[in-house]
């Protein structure tokens, strides 16, 4: 890119040349936008003696089915022997391109894909193979903010509706009066006001939608967060409000996150470690501070360059 337009509401409010625009910024709004990519560590330092919350050990992830007599090989091997530990009040991050086998990871976590091998525990209870209503108790502790804040919420039901819905599977006799302050409470505390209740997704921006999708999550009191690229369908200055809130919440409940994204600035802000997935397999894995500064294998050798050149690290 030789020059650069940086627009807000419709308008051109400053232009230049890629030198101008980093170097010497003239507008707020462009300034907001450079600082947001050059984030800073927001989390604060995991106890040594906090419990593991979560456990994967040799995972396997096998999709389609082995070929015989007349029948072709379908299988896709998606995630390789993969093994992690998450302690409570740490940030495991994730990170990858297309394809590596970050969500497929987080499916298996979560119990939402056949195919899965190895051995899986939450609150040192094994959970692997359970049947889904076996399952169930356990999703009050773990549970995921995905991607795109749009279509993660359905555009036929209320903000009541949508935040309140892990209530109603979870705490069936709950009162109404109380369910209607626990949806009050957490919509607060992810910045929203209750006056919101009987307004549908459309009408919110990316970064409300983010956070009403984080409330949801929020409203079971989770141990576990799994963020799948919860920032990346966000533009900068949005995700860097995203990225405080999630700290904020974190240091506020004792959250463990597991932070899937393919962005090291991300990564920077919020995780402790960080696994490196290459084609399904953990390649390196490190402190966020030693991968940064040091990392070992030529692939993560690889995203920190791309992550350079682009003015994240």
């Amino acid at each position: 890119t030789d020059r650069v337009l940086v627009m807000r509401s419709g308008r051109v409010v400053e232009q230049g040349s890629v030198q101008e625009i980093f170097e010497h910024p003239k507008d707020d709004y462009t300034r907001t936008l450079l600082a947001a990519r050059n984030t800073k560590p927001l989390i604060k330092p995991v106890a040594d003696n906090a419990p593991c919350l979560l456990e994967a050990r040799n995972l396997d992830v096998i999709f389609g089915r082995p070929g015989r007599f007349w029948r072709r090989d379908t299988q896709r091997h998606i995630v390789k022997a993969l093994s992690l530990t998450l302690k409570q009040g740490e940030t495991l991050g994730v990170v990858g391109e297309s394809g590596s086998g970050k969500t497929t990871l987080a499916l298996a976590l979560l119990n939402l894909i056949d195919g899965v091998a190895g051995e899986i525990r939450i609150n040192n209870q094994r959970v692997d193979g359970l049947r889904e209503k076996q399952f169930r108790p356990f999703r009050r502790d773990l549970q995921v903010v995905f991607q795109d804040p749009f279509g993660a919420l359905s555009p036929r039901m209320n903000i009541a509706d949508i935040v309140g819905e892990g209530l109603t599977v979870h705490a069936p006799d709950l009162p109404a009066d109380q369910r209607d302050d626990q949806i009050a409470q957490v919509l607060a505390e992810v910045g929203l006001d209750a006056d919101i209740l009987h307004r549908y997704p459309h009408e919110f921006s990316g970064g409300q939608r983010q956070r009403i999708a984080i409330a949801r999550a929020l409203i079971l009191r989770p141990k576990v967060l799994i963020l799948d690229e919860p920032t990346s369908a966000l533009d900068a200055s949005v995700q860097l409000q995203v990225l405080n809130l999630l700290a904020s919440l974190q240091k506020r409940h004792n959250l463990s996150l597991i932070l899937i994204t393919h962005d090291l600035a991300v990564v920077r802000a919020l995780a402790h470690r960080v696994l490196v997935l290459y084609q399904g397999e953990v390649v390196e894995h490190s402190t966020t501070e030693n991968l940064l500064s040091n990392p070992q294998h030529h692939y993560s050798k690889i995203l920190i360059e791309s992550a350079q050149l682009s003015g994240v690290c």
